[in-house]
């Protein structure tokens, strides 16, 4: 018996030094990248202007005033990187706010447009602030002046060193919308033995899909701490896709109802000019049509502008042209380079190619154009959107397409019959509507866990949302 004792001992000391070595080993690489990379930030500070915002209190330099307007309690620090994580947090806050009137609802991001984007569509929360880069002694100093009850990062969103001083600190770590990518999982797999301690200093995880699930487990996460609880992406494009929201790009992009319009959203590098050839044809049956291309990254728009030119399209019109006033005037292109507008012209879509499919990047939300009851065509690369690509192909409001040749059959056969594009568009929007629900649970599995770690202390929040 004493042998078995010393030999549990043994591998516990093992455990702990191994954990010990991984540790330093991730903060030495770290604190080196750090070195390399401020001379790269501040090379795009000037002559981008990238980052210009965020780089200081990615640091921990954050005015005093911000985390003076930090009242309320309980204290909940969300953080989603960036847009799409924003998106999937909105209707949480909003359900975190019925249960929680008067908490104060601290929103973090780690990219500027991520920030604007939260500032804007978010509401409900008390502060918006940057994350804090994962050095000891940032993340020290930001946790101990924002002071959270709890902390709740979106989609898988882990910072070992952040974790580990929550963890120390008593604050409990909830994750909510997790899920993990088929390219982030074998990342994670291959360095197992470090993402296994720091994923089970996480106290509950609330994952999309059983398949999210299974891969948290084979990263060595325990069973009883994973819940399958669905997008809540779905309760936030439901509520957002309303007519204001089309009149208002409409009126702006002065594109009257009727209007036949070819949208390719989140294009990637190596598809701009496959769907510009695909409007080359579209455009000869229907000569009155017109197109909106949304690069993934807006800082591409000036290649795409060239490359619509190349294609001999020199009737374009890009939105920062819009922002400052110029109409359109019967240019048939629009190349939207700023962030922020893709949701809202999905609303003007006759139908939508959504990119990072055509190339290798694994897809991109093919939920937002759905919510809007549209078809959407993608190429064979949706790795990262595996359930809602199944979700939308069993309802017909999904096609997969594998080239460009692909692309323009399906667009064809769909405008050809105008009463089918429609059907199938709605059967796609039952889709997103029918679906909700996950940003309740999610709320409800914070105030759960956040009751469990306050013990008797915690304002009493047993009314649940309807």
């Amino acid at each position: 018996m004493r042998a078995d004792f010393q030999e549990l001992d043994r591998r516990r000391k093992d455990q702990y030094v191994s954990r010990a070595m991984a540790n330093l080993l991730y903060n030495i690489v770290l604190t080196v990248a750090a070195l390399f990379l401020i001379p790269f930030f501040l090379v795009k500070i000037v002559v981008a202007g990238k980052y210009r915002k965020s780089l200081g209190p990615k640091f921990g330099f954050v005015p005093d005033r911000v985390f003076g307007e930090m009242t309320g309690s309980p204290r909940i620090w969300m953080h989603a990187v960036s847009v799409g994580e924003v998106t999937a947090a909105a209707p949480i806050i909003s359900f975190l706010r019925l249960l929680y009137p008067g908490a104060c609802i601290v929103l973090s991001t780690s990219t500027e447009t991520g920030q604007e984007m939260a500032r804007r569509l978010v509401k409900d929360a008390t502060s918006h602030i940057y994350y804090p880069l994962d050095l000891p002694s940032v993340v020290r100093k930001v946790i101990d002046r924002v002071r959270p009850d709890i902390f709740v990062p979106v989609e898988t969103e882990i910072w070992p060193n952040f974790i580990r001083a929550c963890g120390e600190r008593g604050i409990p770590v909830a994750m909510v919308n997790g899920r993990i990518s088929p390219r982030s999982f074998k990342r994670y797999r291959q360095t197992r033995f470090f993402w296994r301690h720091v994923m089970n200093m996480v106290a509950v995880t609330g994952v999309i899909s059983s398949i999210d699930a299974s891969r948290l487990e084979a990263l060595g996460v325990e069973p009883s701490k994973i819940h399958i609880m669905g997008n809540a992406k779905y309760d936030s494009l439901a509520a957002r896709a309303d007519d204001p929201l089309r009149d208002d790009i409409a009126a702006r992009l002065d594109i009257p109802p009727g209007t036949q319009v070819f949208v390719a959203g989140s294009t990637h590098d190596g598809e701009d000019d496959v769907v510009l050839k695909v409007y080359r044809a579209l455009v000869e049956r229907y000569p009155g049509m017109l197109m909106i291309i949304v690069p993934r990254h807006p800082e591409r728009g000036g290649a795409v502008l060239s490359l619509a030119h190349d294609a001999g399209f020199h009737d374009c019109v890009t939105m920062t042209q819009v922002r400052r006033g110029e109409r359109r005037g019967g240019r048939r292109i629009v190349i939207v380079d700023v962030i922020g507008e893709l949701f809202r012209v999905y609303s003007l879509a006759t139908a939508v190619f959504c990119g990072g499919s055509l190339v290798p990047r694994g897809g991109q939300n093919i939920l937002e154009p759905a919510a809007w009851g549209k078809v959407v065509l993608y190429g064979p690369s949706m790795e990262d959107f595996t359930d809602e690509r199944e979700r939308l192909e069993e309802a017909g409001g999904g096609i997969t397409v594998r080239d460009g040749g692909e692309l323009l059959d399906e667009m064809l056969r769909l405008m050809e019959d105008p009463e089918a594009l429609e059907r199938r568009g709605e059967a796609g929007r039952a889709i997103v509507t029918s679906n909700g629900g996950a940003a309740r649970r999610y709320a409800e599995l914070i105030r759960d866990r956040l009751n469990d770690s306050r013990g008797r202390g915690v304002e009493d929040a047993r009314i649940r949302v309807k």
